[in-house]
């Protein structure tokens, strides 16, 4: 529901020309043709409204995978500052956790992918050789 709020903050002027538009036909036509003309008007204006929630939905996932596209970019940068103090923690289940200041790493031994939590959104990346490195480093620091 908040697509109507949102289509009446940014289509105001839709809804204010088909008010206008009804007032002018339910005065000037007196038949049964003003009832048709206002009902094709209502019609009108909640399929575009309808639209309108379609496109915010369009734009809305559209931002959502940018916003997650430069959280990884923002991720790896700091992987790669941080590599020096990373420390690596083997739990008893197999998996293991490597953390930063910023970034943690969960995975588990023998698997090509790790997630990845980075300023509080979490995401799954594959091994790649920052990752592996990230990993190596944070072994080496641990004496490992």
């Amino acid at each position: 529901m908040d697509f109507i709020s949102t289509f009446l903050a940014e289509r105001w002027f839709v809804i204010l020309g088909a008010l206008i538009v009804l007032f002018i036909v339910v005065a000037v036509v007196k038949t049964v043709v003003k009832w048709v003309i206002v009902l094709a008007l209502l019609a009108g204006l909640f399929f575009y409204g309808a639209s309108y929630k379609d496109q915010l939905l369009e734009l809305g996932s559209t931002m959502g995978a940018k916003v997650a596209e430069e959280a990884k970019a923002q991720a790896m940068k700091v992987i790669t500052e941080e590599a020096k103090d990373a420390k690596y923690t083997q739990n008893p289940d197999g998996s293991y956790t490597v953390a930063t200041k910023s970034v943690r790493l969960d995975g588990k031994l023998g698997e090509n992918s790790v997630q990845v939590t980075f300023m509080n959104q979490t995401f799954t990346l594959k091994l790649d050789d920052l990752t592996k490195g990230l990993i190596e480093q944070a072994k080496k620091n641990a004496g490992l």
